[in-house]
């Protein structure tokens, strides 16, 4: 008898352990990811801002139509020099300040970058985070107060996004045919399919079924569609160019997710697989390449 309550002891924690993964756990994991600020990027690197890279800046707070603000910096080059405009896009947990070395990168080749910290992540307002499904409209916002600038040669605009702000510029290009040219750097393919990744790797879900349980929580949670998060429907529907640049190791979003996107793209579409790249090393692998693939893409399609 001690045995068999032992047996049931174990299968009623069995039960309310997966309870709290499924409709707890699970859910904050992928709707609250962590904010990363500037501050963590202090044990790294003194160049926190633009203004510590010796860069202009100003900070900027923008309102998005649901009344999120978010917290962004603008990098301007002199009226008469601009050569366009490049929005950058974090990938999800990170914030604005890694994509300071990218904007030295683009400054010295004359556009302006405009860069943000996503909705629920860094200093911006939000509790949830969408992957795309409420952050695509807020690019087209960002563009829309770039445009109502009259001291701002904005010209073309470029997305630069990287891991999910990839799928942000995908998804937001879908929409707004005043982005001229995006580049997705390890991208994934859709929420659905990511988020099964993650959890596999994070929390260790044993059955796919609770891994849909916890996502259709999530969805109740932060009133959004998992479904409609797809870069991989969305690219289909994209005439926008785009580039695609991949690490062959990467261990957090699979190559091949990138392959797929590439595959089912319209074209003009590029795909730059980078050799022994992991998910956060693509530059650093890549190298000159890397940085002429960039420069010579917004250089053709930012005119």
């Amino acid at each position: 008898m001690s045995f068999l309550l032992a047996i049931l002891i174990l299968i009623v924690l069995f039960l309310i352990s997966a309870a709290l993964v499924v409709l707890v756990i699970g859910p904050l994991i992928l709707l609250q990811p962590q904010r990363r600020k500037k501050e963590w990027y202090a044990r790294f690197t003194t160049q926190l801002e633009p203004k510590d890279a010796k860069l202009s800046q100003e900070d900027v707070v923008i309102v998005c139509r649901d009344g999120i603000r978010l917290h962004g910096w603008l990098v301007a080059q002199p009226k008469r020099r601009s050569r366009g405009t490049v929005l950058y896009l974090h990938g999800v947990g990170d914030c604005k300040t890694g994509g300071i070395a990218l904007t030295k990168f683009l400054y010295r080749l004359g556009y302006n970058i405009f860069l943000y910290d996503s909705r629920a992540h860094g200093e911006s307002e939000g509790k949830y985070c969408t992957y795309g499904y409420y952050e695509k409209d807020d690019v087209s916002t960002v563009i829309d107060y770039l445009m109502r600038r009259r001291d701002l040669r904005v010209g073309s605009v470029g997305v630069f996004g990287t891991s999910m702000g990839a799928a942000v510029a995908i998804q937001a290009a879908m929409i707004d045919d005043r982005i001229q040219g995006v580049i997705a750097e390890a991208c994934f393919t859709d929420l659905r399919t990511i988020s099964v990744d993650y959890q596999r790797r994070i929390i260790k879900l044993p059955w796919h079924f609770l891994r849909n349980v916890a996502m259709s929580r999530s969805q109740k949670i932060a009133r959004f569609k998992a479904r409609d998060v797809s870069p991989l429907k969305a690219v289909q529907r994209l005439r926008t160019p785009i580039l695609f640049i991949h690490g062959t190791l990467d261990s957090f979003i699979r190559h091949e997710y990138s392959q797929s996107l590439f595959t089912v793209a319209n074209d003009p579409k590029q795909f730059l697989s980078i050799e022994g790249a992991n998910h956060n090393d693509v530059w650093d692998v890549g190298g000159k390449r890397y940085e002429n693939a960039v420069a010579v893409f917004f250089k053709k399609y930012l005119k």
